[in-house]
């Protein structure tokens, strides 16, 4: 007899909450934010690459190259030039060699990439201006860093979850009702709005970095509020 009365309030108690749950009344909105965050280490892609000699005097053709300059002396050109951009060695990290096969040659040249690390966009202007571009066949921006990333990545949460506030706050008051307390949230991700530069970059005007000074975040958050009379 007590196991039935225990099964008849169960069945109750999930019949009212099955009747609470359609009764529901509430609203769904998504809130926004964008945060523009100045980095404060900038990290600066080089790749070397050999090249012959020729190449550059305007007048031979690609069946007559012969005079190959090798991978250590441009390496020791650029090492020189960042140098006298005031960039410690310490800065200057390798990331890969490889091989680039040149067909009008047949022949391996050798390539090599570094990432060097900055504290200031103008310090590109210096690089460029000290350096040979003979040898140099790719130089983009990398990634940009910011050591209170996660501080920016909490407010710019906080500043969708109050846009998403104040959007169902005034959608829910043209229907002459109020808004009521949270019953969901969802976090829908964030992204960077611009991408970090990828094209070769051989001007003297570090300009061309404009739209790159800083990292760009974008935040929503889906929020579902109770809707009150």
């Amino acid at each position: 007899m007590k196991q039935k009365v225990l099964l008849l309030t169960i069945c109750l108690l999930a019949i009212l909450s099955l009747q609470a749950q359609t009764n529901e009344r509430y609203i769904e909105v998504t809130g926004t934010s964008e945060i523009e965050i100045v980095p404060d280490k900038i990290h600066y892609l080089i790749e070397i690459r050999e090249y012959f000699e020729e190449e550059f005097d305007g007048k031979s053709k690609p069946e007559e190259y012969r005079t190959k300059v090798p991978l250590s002396e441009i390496e020791q050109g650029l090492r020189e030039a960042l140098a006298k951009s005031g960039i410690p060695q310490n800065a200057i990290r390798t990331q890969e060699i490889g091989d680039y096969w040149r067909q009008q040659g047949q022949d391996f040249l050798v390539s090599k990439k570094f990432d060097i690390t900055l504290t200031d966009f103008n310090q590109i202007n210096e690089i460029l201006k000290r350096i040979d571009t003979k040898g140099i066949h790719t130089m983009r921006i990398g990634e940009l860093e910011n050591k209170d990333m996660l501080a920016y990545h909490q407010k710019g949460k906080i500043e969708a979850l109050k846009a998403a506030q104040r959007k169902a706050t005034y959608l829910v008051e043209a229907l002459g009702k109020k808004l009521g307390g949270v019953i969901r949230i969802v976090e829908e991700g964030s992204g960077n709005i611009f991408p970090f530069a990828q094209s070769n970059v051989l001007s003297s005007d570090a300009a061309s970095f404009d739209n790159f000074r800083t990292i760009k975040k974008s935040y929503s958050m889906l929020v579902r509020f109770e809707i009150v009379d």
